[in-house]
């Protein structure tokens, strides 16, 4: 069942496996059917080539907004009321300021609007609001999953009303459509809150009044009543036919058929993969055996432009920020960056480095340096670990790369203005700058040493990503123990850098994010012996990019899913896997802070609150799974003690007294159970593993890698 499971991650040759290889070696002859989510291709590739894998795509959870609620909801609503009053009641308008600004405080949007600094340089209230409303439109348009999906089933009324405008939502086909049927000739601004949502609201009318069988202009008039202005809207019939493709092409899925074909040895269909979020709709129907893409087509032309906007304003914010253009930009370089968004993370690497590539009949066939005059600023170095996916799947994509990095290395150029140049010194041996783990296997090491709890400082969780990330890939060296080389570029690093394509996944939603982005932030903060910025990109919305600190993407998936209390109801749905799924995000928040800083206290408080100490969660925890709460119990009171978490003292007392209460309710139900009763998700390392781990780093620190 993916996704995904240890097999194809076993060590071995990455492509043409033989019996030495542990995936081969395990299989053997035996015919292998995989359940696998669509919209992860790049795992999915290597299950295909490292245990051949014939998969059984299954859909997405379906997806819907994040919506606002409690004091959130309750600032939009009191923002909405002081624009009405603001010219026609003053005094009703003075007075809702002091509400909207202790709300402001209370929601903990202060800090991410810098409501100080606004108010310091004389910024009026319109300048708070209008900060505040887009931060708020942020979460609002942020999509969660309604749950999860259920292998073989389908969506229905109103789930199925709802999936599709989620489909939709890429290119905005519905929003545009009721804005046209409105009459008006606009186009939503960032911050229009309440107008996004209007919209959506319409949109999801519109959906459901097609899906049962309205004409168009009924479901027009159903949608938007009296706002319905121009009834002849052109979008109006090819939407309406979109929609209707969409519902035919979903109830045409049918994953269990498609299983049992394969048991019976039968053929099963293929088809593509990717993102349905964004715009990939020819993912349907499920139930086929996906594939993803040409490697050499990447990144296309669509992608390199975004890649190229992404890294504009990387250095712009870091310019802003600091006053000077970072040296060296590190970046954890997923195969899900290419295989979702067709390489926009390598079309940014390319523009740092003054490179774009040129395409021929849709692949990249050269590259072309980009003179200084015209580039009107500094070749940025590089830092980069690639993931073993990639290695594994794109290796002509890390060969371009490097390259690219080698054309720019060799430029007569002055080092101020060639920071990769000045970097490399008068050294006539190229230095990797594409890293990895060991050629033939895969992690990170910085994630497995946080969850066996197997650390004491940080610079040990340093030490463990230099170890297992340390071998260099390029067009003439594949895996080479680079250790040393590793070492000197993170004394350069001057921002580190992850993105995102996709509301279907985020920064919690594996432990492999937190292990590289965080690990490589831990090294080089410990090794050059000072903080470095923490970025994240944002390219779900393409035409829009947005690059923001790591600690504001990290409270933006925390506030719209892990404590939305619509996010916990969908997967509460779900009984123990649920609790699992909870239990597992909530051990990743911890690692970020373990690694990065960057997560602020409120947010475990909060956890604490909403999980630990709300007594309807904690029922819902020991009906159907006590162990899910207990790790989630164990982690902040670790959290707590290593100093990650500065916690309010209420909170920790009141903690400290539920978690046992919570070993009481396991004691019990282990008492007679006759070995039914299973624990969470728990990853066991020994102390043995952990030794050799530690003799390994010693080898390397002596010279002996």
């Amino acid at each position: 069942m993916g996704t995904h499971g240890t097999l194809e991650f076993l060590p071995g040759k990455s492509v043409v496996l033989s019996d030495s290889c542990l995936p081969d070696a395990v299989l053997g002859p035996v015919p292998f059917l995989y359940i696998y989510n669509t919209d992860n291709p790049p795992e999915g590739t290597i299950a295909k080539r490292r245990s051949t894998a014939t998969l059984i795509g299954h859909m997405q959870s379906v997806m819907t907004e994040s919506g606002l609620y409690g004091d959130l909801s309750e600032l939009a609503d009191r923002i909405d009321e002081y624009n009405r009053a603001r010219d026609a009641d003053p005094a009703r308008a003075h007075a809702l300021e002091h509400v909207i600004l202790e709300l402001i405080k209370k929601t903990r949007l202060a800090q991410e609007i810098n409501l100080e600094k606004i108010q310091e340089c004389g910024g009026g209230m319109n300048e708070v609001i209008d900060a505040a409303h887009l931060s708020l439109t942020r979460i609002y348009n942020s999509q969660i999953p309604d749950g999860m999906h259920i292998f073989g089933s389908i969506p229905q009324g109103d789930k199925r009303a709802s999936y599709i405008t989620g489909l939709l939502r890429f290119n905005q086909e519905l929003r545009k459509l009721m804005i046209d049927l409105s009459g008006l000739d606009i186009v939503p601004k960032a911050g229009e809150f309440a107008l996004h949502k209007m919209l959506d609201e319409q949109a999801r009318k519109f959906t459901s009044a097609i899906l049962k069988g309205n004409d168009p202009r009924i479901a027009a008039e159903i949608a938007l009543g009296d706002t319905l202005k121009r009834p002849n809207s052109k979008l109006l019939i090819p939407v309406s036919e979109k929609i209707r493709e969409l519902s035919d092409l979903i109830q045409a899925s049918d994953e269990h058929t498609a299983l049992l074909r394969g048991l019976n040895g039968g053929y099963i269909e293929p088809g593509p993969s990717g993102l349905v979020s964004r715009g990939r709709t020819d993912i349907l129907p499920t139930g086929r055996n996906f594939y993803s893409l040409d490697p050499y087509s990447v990144p296309t032309e669509a992608a390199f432009r975004v890649g190229r906007k992404l890294g504009e304003v990387l250095l712009e914010k870091y310019r802003s920020e600091e006053g000077r253009y970072p040296e060296t930009v590190a970046v954890y370089w997923m195969a899900s960056d290419i295989m979702w968004s067709d390489g926009e993370t390598f079309g940014k690497l390319l523009h740092l480095l003054g490179v774009e590539p040129i395409w021929k009949q849709g692949r990249v066939r050269e590259l072309k340096i980009i003179p200084l005059s015209s580039l009107g600023r500094p070749r940025i170095d590089i830092n980069v670990r690639a993931s073993g996916i990639l290695r594994d799947c794109f290796y002509n994509c890390i060969e371009l790369l490097d390259d690219a990095i080698a054309k720019v290395a060799a430029l007569d150029e002055p080092d101020e203005m060639n920071y990769i140049k000045k970097h490399q010194g008068s050294s006539s041996r190229r230095m990797p700058r594409i890293f990895g783990s060991k050629a033939g296997t895969y992690g990170m090491g910085v994630n497995l040493a946080l969850y066996a709890s197997a650390w004491k400082e940080e610079a040990e969780l340093a030490d463990i990503y230099i170890a297992w990330n340390g071998y260099g890939y390029g067009r003439d060296m594949y895996g080479d123990a680079s250790h040393d080389d590793l070492i000197a570029q993170l004394k350069t690093v001057d921002v580190t850098f992850n993105k995102t394509a996709t509301d279907e996944y985020d920064l919690l939603g594996c432990c492999c994010y937190f292990g590289t982005h965080g690990g490589m932030t831990i090294a080089a903060e410990t090794i050059k012996g000072e903080k470095v910025a923490t970025y994240y990109g944002d390219t779900r919305d393409p035409s829009h990019v947005e690059v923001r600190t790591l600690a504001e993407e990290l409270t933006r998936v925390v506030r719209t899913k892990l404590l939305n209390p619509k996010y916990i109801d969908g997967l509460k749905e779900h009984g123990y896997s649920g609790a699992s799924e909870l239990s597992r995000r909530i051990g990743r928040v911890y690692g970020w802070d373990a690694t990065t800083g960057q997560v602020d206290d409120w947010i475990f408080d909060d956890i604490a609150r909403t999980f630990i100490l709300d007594q309807k969660n904690r029922n819902f925890f020991e009906e159907n799974n006590p162990y899910a709460l207990e790790e989630i119990g164990r982690r902040l009171l670790e959290a707590h003690e290593r100093g990650v978490w500065q916690a309010d003292p209420d909170v920790i007392e009141e903690l400290k007294e539920a978690y046992l209460m919570i070993e009481g309710w396991i004691e019990d139900k282990m008492d007679g159970t006759g070995g039914h009763v299973q624990g969470g998700s728990i990853d066991i390392y020994t102390m043995n593993d952990i030794a050799s781990w530690k003799k390994k780093i010693g080898h390397m620190k002596e010279g002996k890698s």
